[in-house]
């Protein structure tokens, strides 16, 4: 059994803070900045990136977009990244791992929110 710290080191959520703290310091960005850039709130940005909350489909594909990436690297653990460009058949089934992943955390959100 997961503590909700390890959930959180390893959930989708804690890929997606870390990909976009990383594309924010790759393009020299402040949350601000990046909010402004995607449309969004900095309440929003924060928010994500302190992993307190998911995003909607748009919000990923804003976020994307100000990145110049497409929608789904920011779902890629960082060895995925780097696999990326070695191994296709490797890369191939990390992708389905991590949307598995994905899915299940998805699901897992989905059946929470329901019971509420």
């Amino acid at each position: 059994m997961y503590t909700i710290m390890e959930k959180r080191k390893s959930g989708l959520r804690h890929i997606l803070s870390a990909n976009l703290k990383e594309q924010r310091n790759i393009l020299g960005i402040s949350q601000e900045k990046l909010a402004e850039m995607a449309g969004l709130s900095w309440q929003t940005v924060n928010s994500i990136e302190c992993q307190r909350t998911w995003v909607s489909d748009k919000t990923l594909e804003a976020l994307a977009l100000v990145f110049r990436i497409e929608t789904f690297q920011l779902l890629l653990p960082a060895e995925t990244k780097i696999a990326l460009s070695s191994k296709p058949a490797a890369t191939f089934y990390k992708l389905a791992k991590a949307k598995k992943a994905y899915d299940d955390n998805y699901n897992e959100i989905m059946n929470t929110a329901s019971k509420k």
